[in-house]
């Protein structure tokens, strides 16, 4: 069996703020809202779903109600088409 190889470890006990250069909060923030599809909820919303689950869920049976709803009250095409 061949003897792994060991890797040294290049992080320091401690660091300063200056090895760090220029950093501008917020930087990447409208990045993230964007490429996570962040919402933002009102504190009484967020207390009654505290879950991203809890949300997906509501608004998964809020849409399944919408689209059952929807063909309950929208003629068929063929009578749309007709008049």
């Amino acid at each position: 069996m061949a003897k792994s190889k060991v890797l040294e470890d290049d992080l320091r006990a401690e660091y300063k703020r200056s090895d760090f250069g220029v950093m501008k909060r917020g930087e990447y923030a409208t990045r993230a809202r964007a490429a996570l599809k962040i919402a933002i909820l009102k504190p009484d919303i967020a207390k009654a779903f505290p879950t991203s689950e809890a949300v997906n869920d509501a608004l998964a049976t809020m849409l399944a109600i919408a689209s059952e709803s929807k063909r309950v009250t929208s003629p068929p095409k063929r009578a749309r088409n007709a008049a």
